[in-house]
């Protein structure tokens, strides 16, 4: 890519600094109201096994969009830092569509059916605690909470429970089919700074119609409840199950600045001791070596 880049001159006219290449995102972006914006996909990933997966492996039967903007937009929305282009990856936009300070009520991204060997590939993802990471303007998407003090960098394909919750005689498994994004913004003289893009995943049993989110009013909020858990069905079952994918987005006005936003990053999740632990076991391979 760099070397396509070198031939069309791009490299000799574009006025950046290595700042820039190395840590992009270094300058804020300034978002119009009603402008178009687009979340990015990475890999899916879990801190039990190295084996990552593409987004649209785990979204099973969602077609990739075909966004016009989005070429066009490219280079603002993907600009790659030095680690994503070493590493290959090609990100593709996520199937949400969002729009600046328009908020979107329960609203239905695809309509599928999982056979059963994707129920059984699925089970497998959450029981090795796979985590969905995706981008919006350079900042991780993040599941916090500020009661319990953590914050995790992107969110579970699903839950367990174990036989003692659910009574059965195998543990349960639930599929998080529904997000509610919030993205925290700054108000500014001409548009917006994003600080902030939090997601909470929810298991929600739609109706077989899809129906489900149009019943939803405008008062109401879609949340964790355990009556209307989407259950991953066991191994034994052959069937195909009907499965709706849903997301709903708020915009919301902070006063958090635009160089501060990385600092709710900085708190950590409960089981950051893994990589330490693991950073200094390395180093101590290294020293004996």
């Amino acid at each position: 890519q760099l070397r396509k880049k070198k031939q069309k001159g791009l490299i000799r006219t574009r006025e950046s600094s290595l700042a820039e290449v190395l840590f992009p995102g270094v300058k804020p972006e300034l978002y119009k109201e009603d402008e178009e914006v687009f979340v990015i996909t990475e890999l899916v990933q879990s801190k039990k096994t190295h084996l990552p997966f593409e987004f649209y492996d785990v979204l099973p039967n969602c077609e990739i969009p075909v966004l016009a903007n989005f070429k066009r937009m490219r280079k603002r929305h993907q600009r790659k830092n030095l680690g994503s282009r070493l590493q290959g990856l090609d990100l593709k936009p996520a199937p949400y569509s969002l729009r600046v300070m328009k908020n979107m009520r329960c609203t239905v991204l695809c309509q599928t059916e999982l056979q059963a060997h994707q129920i059984r590939w699925l089970r497998k993802l959450v029981e090795r605690q796979y985590r969905v990471h995706l981008t919006f303007d350079q900042l991780p998407v993040l599941m916090r909470s500020e009661e319990l003090n953590y914050a995790v960098r992107g969110f579970l394909v699903g839950s367990a429970a174990p036989e003692s919750y659910t009574g059965k005689q195998d543990d349960e498994y639930y599929l998080y089919n529904h997000m509610k994004f919030t993205i925290f913004v700054k108000e500014e003289e001409d548009g917006y700074h994003i600080t902030g893009f939090d997601v909470h995943p929810v298991s929600l049993q739609h109706k077989d119609d899809g129906s489900t989110c149009e019943d939803i009013q405008d008062e109401e909020e879609v949340t964790n409840d355990p009556n209307t858990y989407l259950s991953l069905r066991g191994a034994a079952s052959a069937m195909a199950m009907p499965v709706v994918y849903s997301y709903d987005v708020e915009w919301v006005k902070s006063d958090l600045s635009w160089a501060d936003r990385w600092d709710v990053y900085l708190i950590g999740s409960p089981d950051d001791d893994i990589h330490f632990f693991a950073i200094v076991n390395s180093l101590m391979i290294v020293l004996f070596l």
